[in-house]
């Protein structure tokens, strides 16, 4: 029963980000789209491109998708997706900073507005509604999260489970990749072990090496998306996939000063898993952004044969 109801809460938890990504999209969507393939006449632009859109829309992988869709249709080309994929990066991470926020007590109210001003018939006013209901999804299924992180550890497969991780970095990383190539969202991941953190059910390290897991595995929609769109956007993918995994894989031998670091960052473990995830995306995306045209010939060197 208590594993049913956490796979529930998962699904309440990405339920509540696809309302809030479809409302943000309907009072913004076609301007952002627009804006998107106007403005990245220049690398930086377009890291500030791909960080302002992916803080509006919440999600790295639907921008991605949108580029993608926008590099198929010859609006953008593979060189102007390299600042978009790095902005999205750090762009993604604001995500996993809202919802460390304590809001528990709010939660009734902006869920009660925000049925009411579902049923008010005026296109904006109802997308308002979206945003709202979207956020209280989010954190009723966070406040879940860290309310089944206990129970949850009591059962033998799952304390095994967290036993293991706990003891291989690797096996961590690889479970995080895992998990959010299933679920598909890269924040669910981060706050799921989150509850578990907030719960002391999961040491810090464990949850870092996870969070590193889930940038990986947040390349999927976007490689999905990719095949079959042409061989700019396939690149596109590759480029994705590339920085993402160099980055995880440069950090590894720094997993415990990243949570050495979060710890004076913040008190709670909870909110140094979403301070340490910023600083990751951002440390990794400013250090290729100079030489990111000289990344993009690399991907092409190896991957337009």
């Amino acid at each position: 029963m208590v594993l049913l109801l956490f796979i529930l809460l998962i699904g309440l938890f990405i339920l509540g980000m696809s309302i809030l990504r479809r409302g943000l999209f309907h009072l913004s969507g076609d301007a952002l789209k627009e804006w998107l393939a106007k403005f990245t006449d220049a690398t930086w632009k377009s890291f500030l491109a791909g960080i302002l859109i992916t803080c509006i829309l919440q999600s790295s992988s639907a921008v991605m998708i949108i580029t993608i869709g926008l590099i198929a249709a010859k609006m953008l080309t593979f060189s102007q997706s390299i600042g978009i994929i790095l902005g999205t990066n750090i762009g993604t991470t604001i995500t996993t900073e809202l919802i460390t926020f304590d809001i528990e007590s709010f939660i009734i109210p902006i869920t009660i507005l925000a049925l009411i001003l579902l049923f008010i018939p005026r296109g904006k006013v109802q997308s308002f509604g979206m945003i709202l209901l979207g956020i209280s999804f989010i954190f009723m299924a966070m406040n879940g999260f860290g309310r089944l992180a206990i129970p949850l550890k009591q059962l033998g497969i799952i304390d095994m489970l967290l036993l293991t991780l706990d003891n291989s970095y690797i096996w961590s990383i690889l479970t995080g990749t895992i998990i959010t190539g299933i679920i598909q969202s890269s924040t669910a991941t981060v706050g799921i072990i989150m509850g578990f953190l907030s719960s002391e059910s999961m040491d810090i390290d464990t949850g870092v090496a996870i969070m590193l897991g889930s940038n990986i595995g947040t390349c999927v929609d976007a490689f999905i998306a990719a095949i079959g769109s042409g061989r700019e956007a396939r690149l596109t993918a590759y480029a994705h996939i590339w920085l993402n995994v160099l980055g995880v894989l440069i950090f590894f031998p720094f997993i415990e000063w990243l949570s050495k670091t979060g710890a004076m960052l913040a008190e709670t473990a909870d909110v140094q898993l979403a301070h340490i995830s910023l600083l990751f995306n951002v440390i990794c995306s400013l250090v290729v952004l100079p030489f990111a045209n000289a990344f993009g010939k690399l991907i092409l060197l190896i991957h337009d044969n």
